[in-house]
């Protein structure tokens, strides 16, 4: 796919949406190649402390629950360092153009960038609701709204429903482990 290329899935509901990421959620970024490195090397160490601590609680046996929510933002973590560390390496550059836009993987004069300094690739899609703006309405009279506009991946979705998830079962899942604790 080019860049901003879309493909209708549940017709204007959910479409694959092809953008590049170079930041974090929202497309927020750190300035240039040094804040990308930075934003590279905060995702390992945030990994390699997430992993830790899954291994102390899976050694102590805690409740399912913890252990999958928190698995499941592991995953995330881990496939968006996957891109940020090797897309930049493996692909050519994408553009807007349907003619010569598309990454060629593996191209002979390299990728885009260095190792560590790739962008994140967004696919999913889904507008909630849409349309314009009251007339009346001060400053945004008129203008074109869309929610839900963020494009992410399957990596932020994992993350997104980890945390809703521990978020949601908390009661349950930290009482549990309060009550074996106070039982021990």
């Amino acid at each position: 796919m080019y860049l901003g290329q879309e493909i209708p899935v549940l017709g204007d509901f959910f479409k694959i949406h092809f953008i590049e990421n170079p930041g974090m959620a929202f497309g927020i970024e750190f300035g240039g190649a040094y804040g990308k490195l930075f934003l590279t090397v905060f995702r390992i160490i945030a990994v390699v402390v997430i992993t830790f601590i899954l291994r102390q609680l899976i050694g102590k046996k805690a409740s399912f629950k913890l252990i999958f929510g928190i698995s499941l933002i592991l995953a995330g973590a881990m496939g968006n360092i996957i891109d940020s560390v090797f897309y930049g390496v493996l692909f050519s550059k994408s553009t807007f153009s349907s003619t010569y836009g598309i990454a060629e993987m593996f191209p002979a004069d390299g990728g885009y960038s260095e190792l560590m300094h790739g962008y994140v690739v967004d696919m999913l899609h889904f507008t909630i609701l849409k349309g314009r703006w009251p007339e009346w309405m001060p400053f945004i009279g008129g203008d074109y709204f869309e929610f839900f506009r963020p494009i992410f991946n399957i990596a932020d979705s994992a993350i997104t429903l980890g945390i809703l998830y521990l978020i949601i079962f908390q009661r349950s899942i930290f009482m549990s482990e309060e009550e074996e604790l106070l039982g021990s």
